[in-house]
């Protein structure tokens, strides 16, 4: 009998320590951010609105040809250059796959290239010549399937898609597309108009409308659901978004005339974009270029950069706390729940987040 109550008595002393640790844990999920150390780790003339990481490398792409990589671990850096005849594209997306780097830019023509991840081999592999076109966005979801799009040049977004790993890349006719709204576009403002998750694309507009499509198949079919966001003027309108899962995402943008406007700026989304809701009025940031959700965070910590400075919000947007003045930074990316990376004007810095 004593035995048995002497087990009885560590199983329980044993629950009691395991019920602890998962409330660490939970609490641990939950950290405030107080303050950010910045770490530039690149200077260069050069406008930056499209970085991604790749296991210890840091690619970028920006104005005037310019692309490069950092060495996450060295320091160790690359810089290339891409011209077409006497143009020098102007880049505002990038995409990684296990085997090459994807960049893309805006304006006519569209240029789409596919750099080996040794650096030495820079291959067109998409074409597009319109006065309308500019490209906005694009993102792999595995090895094969990739989505890009950009403003309308006919009656709805312009979207295209690969299958087989960035090699051919085919335009979505419009007639299997949603129509836009007159006035309704993109923003190339940090590489977040498009979003994969699992079997689910979210692409988010604005200007005159500011609304979330969504295709739950890949591209097969699709629905347009409103948002509550600012809109109405040709920059006005959602510029940023970011998906947790396929359920909770993040939208941020409002009047980039009116950069201190904090107000109908951002929202938030449970059930995948049907629905919106409004958050953090009045306080936080006003003009947003990049937000993104911090890894590990159950969805409920987020970074925005932006035209007024860096700030946090560990309680799903409802209020924000302001970690850093710096406007410049266009976009970022998380390596880990405490460093993110982020670029902009003339510059690439490392974000380390702290208690």
């Amino acid at each position: 009998m004593k035995k048995t109550i002497l087990f009885l008595g560590l199983f329980v002393i044993m629950i009691c320590c395991k019920q602890q640790q998962i409330k660490q844990d939970v609490e641990a999920t939950a950290t405030a951010f107080n303050k950010i150390e910045v770490h530039v780790i690149h200077e260069d003339t050069i406008s930056i609105r499209a970085i991604a990481i790749d296991s210890n490398q840091l690619w970028f792409a920006g104005n005037n040809g310019k692309y490069g990589a950092i060495d996450l671990k060295t320091n160790k850096k690359f810089r290339g250059r891409i011209s077409k005849d006497s143009l020098h594209p102007e880049f505002r997306s990038i995409a990684t796959t296990n085997d090459a780097i994807f960049v893309l830019s805006v304006a006519n023509p569209a240029l789409l290239y596919k750099i080996s991840k040794d650096k030495t081999v820079v291959k067109l592999v998409y074409q597009e010549e319109n006065e309308k076109v500019f490209y906005d966005s694009m993102q792999f979801l595995d090895d094969s399937f990739g989505v890009a799009m950009g403003d309308p040049v006919s009656n709805c977004l312009n979207i295209i898609m690969t299958k087989d790993g960035g090699n051919t890349w085919q335009k979505v006719p419009c007639e299997k597309l949603p129509k836009v709204e007159e006035g309704e576009a993109a923003f190339a403002a940090s590489n977040t108009n498009v979003i994969l998750r699992g079997n689910t694309i979210f692409i988010v507009s604005g200007g005159k409308k500011a609304r979330c499509f969504v295709s739950e198949d890949r591209g097969m079919s699709w629905q347009v659901y409103e948002t509550p966001i600012v809109q109405g003027k040709t920059m006005t309108g959602i510029f940023t978004a970011d998906f947790y899962n396929e359920k909770i995402g993040f939208i941020a943008g409002g009047d980039y005339e009116k950069q201190e406007a904090n107000v109908d700026n951002k929202a938030i989304t449970k059930d995948g974009g049907k629905t919106w809701k409004l958050v953090g009025q009045n306080t936080g940031f006003g003009y947003a270029s990049c937000v993104q959700f911090v890894p590990n965070s159950e969805g409920k910590s987020l970074v925005c950069v932006g035209g007024t400075g860096v700030h946090f919000s560990n309680d799903s947007g409802a209020t924000w706390k302001k970690l850093a003045e710096d406007k410049d930074l266009y976009t970022l990316r998380f390596l880990n729940d405490s460093i993110a990376y982020a670029a902009g004007k003339d510059r690439v810095v490392e974000l380390k987040f702290k208690e």
